[in-house]
């Protein structure tokens, strides 16, 4: 069976996408929440983009041809930026892990 035609890459890249929306919608204020908010704010943001790094794992482990023309449409789109996926990733974790030490730096 095709790679996208699976129900399963179908629901998770769908809720990935829906996660995605919300988290953005809601860090438009992450600035007037409180600790815990930005807190909580910043664990799910990690735990979405481990989602996505394993969801695109699989795309680059597949044989199905679409699956592979998906990682390198993302490879080409990343590397008009200068970037590759991996560097995307590693560049969202190093903000994510800024935000951690600004909220723990304001604990005081």
């Amino acid at each position: 069976m095709p790679f996208f035609e699976s129900e399963i890459v179908q629901e998770e890249a769908k809720r990935l996408f829906n996660d995605y929306q919300e988290l953005m919608k809601l860090g438009s204020d992450y600035g007037k929440f409180d600790r815990e908010g930005k807190k909580m704010f910043i664990d799910t943001m990690e735990a979405l983009m481990e989602r996505y790094r394993v969801f695109m794992k699989r795309f680059e482990l597949s044989e199905d041809f679409q699956a592979k023309m998906t990682v390198e449409q993302l490879r080409t789109q990343l590397g008009q930026f200068g970037i590759t996926p991996e560097q995307m990733f590693d560049q969202m974790n190093t903000t994510l892990a800024r935000m951690k030490s600004q909220l723990e730096q304001s604990s005081g």
